[in-house]
């Protein structure tokens, strides 16, 4: 087997020079706006907030834009509180076959690196597609054991980052594998802090970015790390999954195709887990219409996350809420929709959602959960009062790259979410020089 590590560099090092392509640059471009879309309502409220005054001290100088302050300051410092606040909202890119969000980490390191430096916008693009590149293909390597333990987005997110980084300073193949070996030793974030309690997760988003950035800034200057910090026997794979990784599956296609153009782009506000439910619930909706005060109940067959990180009764925060698959099941058939509006504390203590909550049961399906992750699918069996019973196998998640947001969608979800702190006009313009402009510059006003 050739070298993974070296295998991946050299392929982010041949995204600084190749022809890129009008669609993979029109995917990139969907990246980035559903990057700013997630995390602007990041910056309203959420851990960002508090540690944008927290963190006040550490800003530090420089050109790199920290959205949550709207203060320009030290890369690692932007990239730390972007990287937090793009995860906060649960609205954030998903590459399902790895069970990761790249956006997040990749993009917020990568947007503060170019800021800073003044990179050009086809630079900045590039770096985002390298970035994506390299962090799914790994995720896919370490997938299913990494997952078991292991917060991929926080991990895998580090690997990313370091690699943007290493691509916008200008770094060789062997720089940017140093990146990504250096990144190995920094990657951290364990399952307990995605589904317990608490406000940790948002964070492993910011810590991924700013660790990406520092391995990245160190290869740069001539740091090294070990070529086989991926797959050796004590190396990334094996220390946090079941084996030395999945290498021929990740690597399949390489040169061929590229993630980022098989995103899924959220079309609900919660953990992407609970979406083949929500659209299950809505195709029987629309072929036998019933509403919430129909129901006698709702059994969800998935696969092992469904059941492990959102089968949870127990809701207090709109964290909770975004990772109950109960709580979302009853916000969607009461209020029409699971978006920001569901987690507001006047919707959270709706009566009619918790009763509806207490009618909802989740369970594994073996067929189900042996397709994960490639596939993320739901069986659903609700029993009305006057006593139909109603079932449906869905198959897909709308938004995944076999049922995608269109241009149009992904446009209005910008619009939506972006309302949450800018007016139409700036929202308006700041759309229009994500997809048709230089996008490193991205000052909001």
């Amino acid at each position: 087997m050739d070298n993974p590590l070296l295998v991946l560099a050299g392929v982010a090092a041949d995204w600084q020079t190749r022809p890129l392509d009008p669609l993979v640059e029109h995917h990139a471009r969907r990246a980035v706006l559903d990057w700013f879309a997630s995390l602007l309502p990041g910056c309203v409220e959420g851990p960002a907030v508090a540690l944008g005054q927290a963190l006040t001290s550490e800003r530090g100088a420089g050109r790199a834009v920290a959205y949550v302050t709207g203060q320009a300051g030290a890369i690692r410092h932007a990239a730390l509180l972007n990287g937090i606040a793009s995860h906060t909202a649960e609205f954030d890119d998903i590459y399902r076959d790895g069970g990761y969000h790249p956006g997040s980490p990749t993009i917020s390191a990568a947007l503060a690196v170019a800021q800073d430096q003044g990179s050009g916008g086809e630079d900045f693009l590039r770096a985002v597609i390298g970035g994506y590149e390299v962090g799914c293909r790994i995720a896919m390597a370490l997938q299913p054991g990494h997952y078991r333990n292991w917060h991929i987005t926080a991990t895998v997110g580090t690997i990313g980052a370091a690699v943007s980084t290493a691509m916008l300073k200008g770094g060789d193949a062997a720089t940017i594998g140093h990146a990504i070996a250096i990144a190995t030793s920094f990657a951290g974030g364990h399952q307990e802090n995605l589904h317990g309690s608490g406000q940790t997760k948002p964070l492993h988003g910011g810590h991924a970015a700013d660790a990406g950035v520092l391995a990245g800034l160190a290869a740069a200057a001539g740091v090294t790390g070990s070529p086989d910090s991926l797959h050796a026997p004590h190396g990334y794979a094996a220390a946090t999954g079941d084996d030395t990784g999945n290498w021929a599956h990740a690597l399949e296609g390489l040169g061929d195709w590229t993630p980022i153009t098989r995103m899924t782009f959220k079309n609900h506000g919660c953990c992407g887990h609970i979406f083949p439910a929500l659209d299950g619930l809505r195709t029987l909706q629309a072929q036998s219409p019933f509403a919430a005060q129909d129901i006698a109940g709702i059994e969800v067959f998935g696969y092992g996350p469904t059941q492990s990180i959102c089968d949870r009764m127990e809701v207090v925060s709109a964290r909770d809420a975004r990772f109950s698959l109960q709580y979302c099941v009853g916000a969607l058939l009461v209020m029409g929709g699971v978006r920001l509006s569901a987690f507001t504390p006047e919707a959270m203590a709706r009566p009619e959602i918790r009763a509806l909550m207490q009618k909802v049961t989740v369970a594994v399906d073996p067929e189900i959960a042996a397709a994960y992750p490639g596939r993320r699918m739901a069986r659903l069996r609700v029993t009305l009062t006057d006593g139909r019973v109603l079932e449906h196998f869905q198959q897909t998640r709308k938004g995944d790259p076999d049922d995608p947001l269109s241009d149009a969608e992904l446009a209005a979800k910008f619009d939506e979410l972006a309302a949450t702190l800018l007016t139409p006009a700036a929202a308006g313009a700041l759309k229009q020089q994500i997809l048709t402009g230089s996008t490193p510059v991205c000052e909001l006003p």
